[in-house]
């Protein structure tokens, strides 16, 4: 039987996403488990396989994936190592971009292109109903009742039980809600890159999870440097691990996605939920005002 201490990510605590929806709170993202410039199938696909199925061993119980990732090769990937899948495990997937080559992502929100996406994630994960989905972008070149629009007919025909939406401002959130209920915001956010400080506190306010992605601050030479020196106190920790550990205790409303290729990195991310920072550590990496 394992315990809590085999089961590295409850030491996180848990968040609910849309009322009903409770999951440990060190999540994992699935974008890494696909090739080169998220473009194709991964390199060493039976240690993809491992991965994910080493998420459950860990105690993750939510798994963050997208249409446009390989494309489609996330999601594949994921039905084939975990369904039928376990209780309690929640795969959140999103609709939007277009993929033209590596590291190329075309936004499109037109509502023939979501309706093709939604129906893909539905087939590929061999679910009837999309827990958590989310929508990649605001499309500036479609109106934005044509995605809205869709997303709420979606969700009442029964196909994606709870709407999110992804690196967007305060203004969009509140449009958005005027079509459905915004359940969670996924947006770039780390310690050195903290521009949607707004939007946090915004999600802290009126319930609503924040996912934060790119958890280190790469580029940022002085959160680099408050990141090694908070390392050097917490003897064979991470960079990574510090990092998500910072995210962890910045919001009760922050969901980390902690995302690799590889099962050595998935055990050592997943122990930032182990780590718990110091008022020294704080002075050195201050939370959000």
């Amino acid at each position: 039987m394992q315990t809590q201490t085999d089961k590295p990510a409850t030491q996180a605590g848990t968040i609910t996403i849309g009322g009903d929806l409770t999951v440990n709170r060190l999540a994992y993202g699935a974008m890494r488990i696909t090739g080169e410039g998220i473009w194709g199938p991964p390199r060493d696909h039976d240690e993809a396989i491992r991965v994910l199925k080493r998420c459950l061993d860990l105690g993750i119980n939510f798994i963050d994936t997208a249409d446009s990732y390989g494309p489609y090769v996330s999601e594949e990937l994921i039905a084939e190592a975990l369904h039928p899948y376990a209780d309690g495990l929640v795969i959140a997937t999103k609709g939007g971009l277009l993929r033209t080559g590596p590291n190329q992502w075309p936004v499109d929100g037109s509502r023939k292109h979501l309706e093709e996406a939604l129906h893909g994630s539905l087939k590929r994960l061999k679910v009837d109903c999309i827990d958590l989905y989310q929508l990649h972008r605001f499309d500036d070149k479609v109106p934005a009742e044509e995605f809205l629009g869709f997303l709420h007919e979606a969700q009442q025909q029964g196909k994606i039980k709870h709407i999110g939406l992804s690196e967007v401002g305060i203004e969009q959130i509140e449009q958005a809600q005027d079509y459905f209920e915004v359940v969670s915001v996924q947006n770039m956010y780390n310690f050195g890159q903290q521009k949607w400080n707004d939007v946090l506190k915004y999600c802290e306010a009126n319930d609503m999870v924040f996912i934060p992605w790119y958890p280190l601050s790469a580029g940022n030479l002085e959160a680099d440097k408050a990141i090694h020196r908070v390392v050097e106190r917490h003897p064979g920790s991470t960079e990574y691990q510090i990092a998500l550990a910072w995210l962890l205790a910045a919001s009760p409303v922050m969901l980390p996605i902690a995302g690799t290729s590889s099962v050595k990195h998935l055990d050592e991310n997943v122990q930032a939920a182990t780590i718990r920072l110091t008022d020294e550590d704080f002075q050195d990496m201050p939370l959000p005002a």
